[in-house]
Order: structure tokens, then C-alpha cells, then sequence
């Protein structure tokens, strides 16, 4: 591999961070800014586009171009930079409020359609900026400034929302897991078309230790799997626990039990088209005595919206009879004023 031209700290801005000391944005722009350093593109070609929330501030804190939009339409923003300039890298910076609540249309959308970006989704299963209400990845039960008695509604789950609406890339990973989302982020920005990375992030000040399940020393190796396309769904502390097929079902087992051994492990197969098994993976969580799912967990090709389009001007305009104003202003039904 080349030896890149940057440096993380090439795309540091002058600006002080005003997050939250301890706030798990701060690892999560660390690992941006060390992706971009490694891909190739030109540092004048990288875009980052965000709406409002604490994940937005994102872009003032990045030596790049930069779009800072209002609530929930950073999708819209960054959907129509990409459209009008195709060899831009478009980095959409959102949270589990500003993207899947008021910008939950402009959401499904842009991964609908296919659009080349990386989004990336910063979910702290609150709002933070507003000053902790729930938002739609909250707990059921949970209870916040907006919800004293609990939440009465069932939260979102972001890879679920993107399988739903025909998503071809999914990932997840945790803010302090710096170096694996420095590697998944390249990935994501490889990927031609609408990239979704699910960040669980902690909010230190409205929901700390929304994932200490997850993350603590004490839990960690069995609640977490790091998936990689083409190795075995392995996890836990000895290595010694993996993921079948019972049926239709995913199942834990552990190698050397039962006469289960390595090779009966399931092998991760990010690049599949059928969701069927990316949304198994997905949907595990710990109540159901499964680990929960980290890395690339899908990774379609498809074609991108802004190729399909480019492809139909070129198209259109080959067969037209009209290839300038002229052509336009002199067609159809003309008349001659006396």
C-alpha cells in the first residue's frame, strides 16, 4: 500500500472542541479524521455535511469543506452535493435524533436510492443537545427528561431501518474502538453507494452507561462479536463460543461441546445479496443471550443513483433532436408575427 499523503492531523481544525469532556464523539471524529488520511482521495475532495445535534458540530471541527444544515436535512444536503459533484467523498455526520426522527424520511430515502455517501450515525439513545429527552433509539421503560414515568414506544433499530429500505452496506461499531472504526470507515468510503455506519456512542452526561453491557472489561468479550467477511462468527474471552444455524434460527454454541467444532461455525458472508442472515445479525442483544454484532455486517455492489443518472442524461441527450438552446427555441409548433 502507498504511503498516504496526510496525516489525521491534516484534517484537524483550528476550532476548540466544544464537546463534553469524556464524550465519545470526540474518538469517533479521531477515527474520521485517521480514515481520510488513509484513503486517496485529494484533501480539497472531501465534504462533511451534518443537521443539528451534538454530532453536528462535526464539521467545524474538520480542516475539509463542510455543510452545516438545520434539523434532520442533512441527508437532503448531502444527497444533492454528491448528485451535483459525483467525485466528491460525501461524509453525512448525524445522530439517532437528527437522522431517524425529524430526518427519518430523508433516512430511508438516500439509502433507497443509493446514493454514494457515508453515513455515519452516531447513536447515544438520547437527546443530548436539547438536554436528554428520549429519541427513537430510547429504551422501552427508559426514563428521561421527556418521558418521567418511562418510554411507551419500541426504539428503532438503525440496521433494521437500512435492510427495510433496500440498504446494500451496514456496519457498526463503538466510539472507543477507535483503530476497528478507522478500518470500518474505509471501508464504508470504498463502498460504491449509500454506506451506513451505526456508532454506539455514550453520552456522559444524559445516558452514561447506556452500553456498559456492551463495553465493560467484565462482559465485553462475550457481548461482543467482531465480524469479518470470509472468517468464522467466533467471539468470547477463550475464543471458544461462535454462531450456527438451528434451523432458521442463529444460535450460540461453544467449540469442543456437544461435538460442535470450529468448522461448524458459521462463516460471515458480508457480500451476499439475500438480508436474510445480515438481519439476524443485526437484531441480536444480549436479553436473548446473544452478543451483540460489530464490523461490516453487510456489503452489497449495486448501482449507484448518481451513475444510473449520469447514464440517462447521456443517454437522453444522444437521442435527442434538441443539443442547444437554439434546437429548443425552434422546436415543436412556431409562428412567424407579421
Amino acid at each position: 500500500m502507498a504511503e498516504s499523503k496526510y496525516t489525521f492531523k491534516d484534517f484537524k481544525s483550528d476550532q476548540e472542541v466544544r464537546w463534553c469532556p469524556g464524550c465519545g464523539d470526540i474518538a469517533i471524529m479521531m477515527a474520521v479524521q485517521k480514515a481520510m488520511a488513509k484513503l486517496d482521495h485529494n484533501k480539497e475532495d472531501y465534504a462533511v455535511v451534518s443537521g443539528i445535534g451534538c454530532s453536528s458540530r462535526f464539521p467545524y471541527y474538520m480542516n475539509t469543506y463542510g455543510f452545516h444544515g438545520i434539523h434532520g436535512r442533512a441527508g437532503v444536503l448531502a444527497s444533492g452535493i454528491k448528485t451535483a459533484n459525483p467525485k466528491l467523498s460525501v461524509w453525512q455526520i448525524t445522530g439517532d435524533g437528527d437522522g431517524l426522527a425529524i430526518g427519518g424520511n430523508h433516512f430511508i430515502h438516500e439509502i433507497r436510492r443509493n446514493i454514494d455517501l457515508n453515513i455515519i450515525l452516531f447513536n447515544n439513545q438520547i437527546y443530548g443537545l436539547t438536554k436528554g429527552q428520549y429519541s427513537p433509539t430510547s429504551l422501552f421503560g427508559q426514563i428521561t427528561k421527556s418521558s418521567p414515568f418511562g418510554t411507551i414506544e419500541e426504539p428503532f433499530n438503525p440496521g433494521e431501518l437500512v435492510i427495510g429500505a433496500k440498504g446494500k452496506f451496514f456496519a457498526r461499531s463503538l466510539d472507543n474502538k477507535v483503530a476497528e472504526t478507522t478500518d470500518i470507515l474505509v471501508e464504508a468510503d470504498k463502498h460504491k453507494g449509500a454506506s451506513v455506519v451505526e456508532i454506539l456512542q455514550n453520552c456522559v452526561i444524559y445516558n452514561d452507561g447506556a452500553y456498559k453491557a456492551i463495553t465493560s472489561k467484565e462482559t465485553r468479550d462475550d457481548n461482543q462479536i467482531w465480524l469479518k467477511h470470509g472468517e468464522p462468527m467466533i467471539f468470547g474471552k477463550e475464543k471458544n463460543k461462535g454462531l450456527i444455524l438451528d434451523g432458521l434460527e442463529l444460535k450460540v454454541v461453544k467449540i469442543g461441546e456437544n461435538g460442535i467444532t470450529k468448522d461448524d461455525i458459521l462463516v460471515h458472508d458480508a457480500k451476499i445479496n439475500s438480508p436474510y442472515l445480515h438481519l439476524a445479525l443485526i437484531n441480536m442483544n444480549i436479553e436473548d443471550g446473544f452478543p451483540v454484532a460489530f464490523g461490516v455486517i453487510r456489503s452489497v455492489e449495486a448501482p449507484t443513483y448518481e451513475t444510473l443518472l449520469e447514464k440517462q442524461i447521456k443517454d437522453v441527450r444522444a437521442k435527442s433532436k434538441i443539443k442547444n438552446v437554439d434546437d429548443l427555441l425552434r422546436s415543436g409548433n412556431t409562428w412567424t408575427v407579421e
